[in-house]
This record gives structure tokens, sequence and C-alpha cells, in this order.
């Protein structure tokens, strides 16, 4: 459940609570007529189920209430409510199944921005990757993956490339080209410095190494695996799974590939440098291109559900006590 918060101009204020009262997924709405000062108009704050929250931000900007007003919104992590349980049960859909485009363009966006900590973390782990490239092991190639920042760019991109803006398809390529750039010739600097101390040595990347070696011998599961983390990551971030987000960070080579590439050609094997450049771009084309064709799938559903749902004759809403449950509807369930 999302609580929303709207300041709506005076003269405007009444389509605001008329398009909410509507809308069966929204409740504990409250109206303050003239409280808000800056921008001026009044204060209108309701609660509403995610299922629904997409329909109602976009119904509220056609509105045109942005221009001269606010419209924000946080999640509720806890609502012990029978009439948010009403609106849940009456909302079409699954809350946890639901899609707010302009949160999650608001939370990717957020990622194309070239910061100064984004590129330390993108550097870290491309560093800690190439020393357990030399070494050949696994644990350090997972932590960093779990360091590496890149997936925020990533989705960011697949969402931007369906929503067809690209200023943020722009800055998301600029994020990234330069990010891993910066992190492959640091890697390629510090390898440098601990070969000169005696640390690590070329003799380490020529070896065996039947931990780490799948880095730079892209194959048809390269593709396939990137397909799936970028599947998998896009629902995590669009369905509030962030736990299943760190799965995905530590599936796919990105940070280790970009690694490789600077520690082989510090060395001058360029034959492994090819391959693990190989295999950082399968896994970026397929995790990009798997989030845009989730979130195509995801977009088609909604738009069925929204369908049926306007087909549907709506019962009237009682307040006053709890809704009746039909055979074919689902039970209400827990709000929040």
């Amino acid at each position: 459940m999302l609580h929303l918060r709207v300041i709506a101009p005076t003269d405007q204020s009444s389509a605001v609570v008329d398009l909410l009262t509507a809308d069966p997924g929204v409740t504990h709405l409250v109206v303050l007529s003239g409280a808000a000062r800056q921008p001026a108009g009044d204060y209108i704050t309701c609660d509403v189920v995610r299922e629904s929250a997409d329909a109602v931000l976009r119904r509220l900007q056609d509105l045109g209430i942005e221009a001269n007003g606010a419209i924000a919104a946080d999640d509720v992590e806890l609502t012990v409510s029978a009439a948010a349980d009403r609106a849940a049960a009456d909302a079409p859909g699954y809350g946890e199944d639901a899609v707010v485009w302009d949160e999650i363009a608001a939370k990717t966006g957020e990622q194309t921005v070239l910061t100064g900590t984004f590129l330390a973390l993108i550097v870290v782990a491309t560093m800690i990757a190439g020393i357990g490239v030399l070494l050949d092991q696994p644990i350090l190639i997972v932590g960093a993956m779990v360091v590496g920042p890149e997936f925020g760019p990533l989705a960011a991109l697949s969402v931007a490339l369906l929503r067809r803006q690209p200023p943020v398809v722009g800055r998301s390529m600029q994020a990234l080209t330069v990010g891993f750039l910066a992190a492959m010739v640091a890697t390629v600097l510090s390898t440098w410095g601990l070969t000169a101390a005696g640390l690590v040595g070329r003799d380490m990347l020529l070896a065996e190494r039947p931990l780490t070696d799948f880095i730079w011998r892209p194959d048809a599961l390269s593709w396939v695996v990137g397909l799936l983390a970028g599947i998998a990551g896009m629902l995590s971030l669009t369905s509030k799974k962030s736990g299943s987000l760190v799965g995905v960070l530590i599936s796919v080579t990105t940070v280790p590939a970009a690694a490789n590439v600077a520690v082989a050609a510090a060395y001058g094997v360029w034959h492994e440098a090819a391959g693990s450049a190989l295999q950082l771009v399968i896994n970026l084309a397929a995790i990009v291109l798997a989030g845009l064709l989730t979130l195509v799938v995801q977009r088609c559903w909604w738009q069925q559900v929204a369908r049926r749902a306007g087909r549907a004759v709506p019962r009237q809403r009682d307040d006053t006590g709890p809704a009746p449950v039909s055979a074919s509807r689902r039970p209400p369930r827990d709000a929040g």
C-alpha cells in the first residue's frame, strides 16, 4: 500500500477528490482545505493499494496537478484497518505483482547519474575481482559482484527504452561506459602496482584456474544466465522483492569480466582479454534485453487486468462493515 499526498490548486481540488473517491483501491481519504502554503492549495492525503496506484497516479497527472501542485507517495509498512482490507479486496490483481511505473522510473532514474560513489564502487569491485581472478578465488569474485553497482544503470536503461526516454538512455549508457572504462583502467594500474610489489605475477594469470576461467570463456549458457538474471532483477525491482536482487548480482559476470579484461590487458594476454570482453558484452546485452521484455510482459498483463476490471460491474462499497466475499473473488488479505 502507498500513502499518497497531493497538493491541489483550489479550483482542481474537487476533481481530485472525486477521482480518489471513485477508485475502489483508495481509502483513508483526508482533505484539508487551504492547508497547503507552498505551493498554495488544498492538502489531500489517502492510502492506495499498489494494484491501483499506477492508474491513480496517471489520472492525477492527466489533471495536470504536478504543474501547479504536487504529488508524492511513500510505502506504508503497516496498516491495521478494515477499510484498507476492503480496498485490497476490491482492487483487481495482487499488490505483490503490481507495477507502479512512476516509482520504478524514479528509483532507476537515480541510478543513471554518474556520481563519485558510483565510480568508487565499480572501481573497487573491479579491483577486487581482478585479485580474485589471479588467485582463482570464487569468494573474491562473488564479493566483487555484490559490491558492483552496475545493475542500477542497466535497469534504468531497460525502463527508458520501454518508455522511449532518450535522455535517460543516454545517461545510463554514459554511466555504464565511463564506469567500466574507469574501473578497467584502475585495475590495470593496480595490477601493475601489485606486480611491482611482488604480490602477483603474469604466471598466475597463465596458470590453470579451474574455478574462475569461465569468466573469459563465454558460451551459450552465458547468454541464458544473463537473460534469467535480467528477468529476476527486474522482477525484484517492480515487485518490491529487494532481497532477490542480491541473488541477481552474484549470478552474472559483468564486473568479473571487466576485471579479467583489465588483468589480461595488463599482462598482454590479448586472447583472454578478448574473451572476457565478449563475456561482458553478452551479459550486459542479455540483462537489458531480459529487463525490457519483462517490463513489456508486465505492462501487457496489467493492461489486461485493467480492461477486465473495467468490464466488471462495480459493487457498492460500504465502509461501515466487512465486505462480503463471493466464491469467485479472492478473500481480503493483509494490507500494507
